[in-house]
């Protein structure tokens, strides 16, 4: 911090990178340090100079790193909590609009300049990109924490229909995080389903509800809560014919084939999946075969 306060105006820049993060391309910072272009390089010589940043490649096309992160941590530290604030809404604002390429790739980013900004909206829709971005990684960890952190944040948005929503999909990726993590009959996994199933049905979101009930089904199935697992299929099945949508008949009739197998009404079984047959398209529905929930 000393050989910070030493640097004179090259300590604000030092600021803005540490806010950025441990590293950070040129570009990125002259935008969020708005400065003339001779200051902030003069800034930057001077940080490079005394060794709290390292540099490669030549300005414009420059990106930098600090030396260790704890001098990051030391000039992140001197930002009041105001400013610091607004300047995370500003690099999140240049991210979204200047460098969409980034936003798009690296969504947890978002998130965390949001979050830092108050911006819990923005950093929940963020956090859910991200956690979902990580499950199509296989980097389940990873996801879980990120859609953790968006159900964090939801307590500071107020009640109604917004909030319910980002709660929906958080809760549906979540699920699917947590069956690789924890397995489909973990009690983790059954309470995120009923969360999403509970908020579809006060919303009457019913396109997401459907991907919900076939969670319920497997958790329960693979419980050998059949009783439960079959009031959930025919949950599915009343649904698909209500709404028409011969794809989700097509699942319903599936998974309730497959329950009166594990219950032995073999009878009951071979009607459910004659009929699932007989709706079966292989040009329209053979998708269905590659995903859990549609």
């Amino acid at each position: 911090m000393a050989r910070l306060d030493r640097l004179g105006p090259a300590k604000e820049v030092a600021q803005i990178g540490a806010a950025i993060g441990r590293g950070f391309s040129h570009a990125l910072l002259a935008a969020a340090a708005r400065m003339p272009e001779a200051e902030l390089l003069s800034a930057l010589d001077r940080l490079v100079g005394t060794g709290l940043l390292f540099r490669q490649g030549v300005p414009p096309q420059a990106t930098y790193l600090f030396k260790h992160a704890l001098v990051q941590d030391a000039a992140y530290g001197t930002l009041l909590r105001e400013p610091r604030r607004a300047l995370h809404a500003r690099i999140a604002e240049i991210l979204e609009s200047q460098f969409a390429d980034i936003a798009e790739s690296q969504p947890e980013l978002l998130a965390r300049h949001c979050s830092d900004a108050g911006l819990a909206e923005r950093a929940i829709y963020y956090w859910l990109k991200a956690g979902q971005a990580a499950i199509q990684r296989s980097a389940t960890a990873e996801a879980l924490a990120q859609l953790n952190k968006g159900l964090e944040l939801l307590a500071s948005l107020p009640d109604g229909a917004v909030r319910d929503r980002l709660e929906i999909e958080l809760q549906v990726a979540l699920g699917v995080a947590l069956m690789a993590a924890k397995g489909w009959s973990a009690p983790e996994t059954g309470r995120a389903n009923a969360r999403a199933r509970a908020l579809c049905e006060r919303l009457g979101e019913s396109p997401r509800l459907f991907p919900v009930l076939y969670g319920q089904w497997v958790f329960h199935a693979v419980r050998a809560e059949l009783a439960d697992a079959q009031e959930v299929g025919n949950e599915m099945l009343r649904r698909a014919e209500e709404q028409r949508d011969v794809a989700a008949q097509v699942v319903a009739h599936r998974v309730l084939g497959t329950g009166s197998v594990l219950l032995g009404a073999l009878d009951q079984a071979r009607a459910h999946f004659e009929r699932g047959i007989a709706l079966y398209d292989p040009e329209l529905h053979r998708d269905l075969a590659f995903h859990r929930t549609r």
